[in-house]
């Protein structure tokens, strides 16, 4: 039994009031997992995910890239969604994480790389020790993916094309439901699972009068990019996991009441 599976076992969320703020179709998987120790989920998605429709724009040859980059499960859906047809018998792939090489499973496809901490820059910075000479490369991307591996593969001076398959926008609908879950809930935690979520809290929050009650809601974000999102719009107090995963973040969370 790992050391995840004895901790949980013998601890809960103790009835905590969580906020998910994650894309509608992924916050089910959160809240259950909230839910399994006892934990209350709130599930208020701050985005919308859409896929794009671009065979008829689009004139990269897929097939005549060496490698392949995911960095979000959304992107492996959309692109397979969109490509299905096509057959990469000589194509290579990595995925930012797990849970995007698990995605991409799906389709009968596997990761030949994946990075040790689920970020674009440990992603670029590993992929490239361990394959000092990869090129003709397709990053696959949604409209508002970092910059991070366009700029590495542009400073390599490697062969690559990008092609966006989805667009992330705010959830504006939600706003009313926002305000009123801050106002009334009593919320516990608020976690944050994109920089894109943070962004669109603070935008759905701005001028407030309790603003700055609401930013001392203790903001449990995914990985340090988001957190560092977190702390340009001014929360109070910010936790990360070690590892960059949801599983890791009630993890987390269930370490720090056991403490309390």
């Amino acid at each position: 039994m790992g050391a995840w599976q004895r901790m949980t076992g013998m601890k809960t969320l103790q009835g905590k009031r969580i906020l998910i703020t994650r894309e509608k179709s992924q916050a089910k998987e959160f809240a259950r997992l909230i839910e399994k120790y006892k934990g209350i989920p709130i599930e208020v998605p701050l985005l919308h995910i859409t896929c794009r429709n671009i065979i008829k724009k689009t004139k990269v040859e897929l097939q005549t890239f060496d490698w392949i980059f995911f960095t979000s499960a959304h992107g492996v859906h959309c692109f397979f969604n969109q490509f299905k047809g096509n057959q990469f018998i000589q194509t290579l792939f990595a995925t930012v994480g797990h849970k995007t090489e698990k995605a991409l499973k799906e389709y009968g496809y596997k990761a030949s790389f994946i990075p040790t901490t689920y970020n674009a820059e440990v992603m670029a910075d590993e992929f490239f020790k361990r394959y000092p000479e990869a090129d003709n490369i397709l990053l696959v991307r949604g409209n508002i993916s970092r910059q991070v591996l366009v700029n590495e593969l542009t400073d390599r001076k490697r062969t690559f094309e990008t092609i966006v398959v989805y667009d992330t926008k705010a959830y504006t609908n939600m706003k009313e439901t926002l305000l009123h879950v801050l106002e009334e809930k009593k919320l516990d935690y608020v976690t944050f699972t994109s920089p894109s979520t943070v962004k669109t809290f603070m935008e759905m929050i701005e001028g407030h009068p309790t603003l700055q009650e609401f930013l001392t809601i203790p903001a449990v974000c995914i990985g340090t990019t988001t957190e560092k999102a977190a702390i340009k719009f001014q929360c109070k107090r910010t936790i990360v996991p070690e590892m960059f995963t949801i599983e890791s973040m009630v993890e987390k969370l269930i370490e720090m009441e056991t403490c309390n």
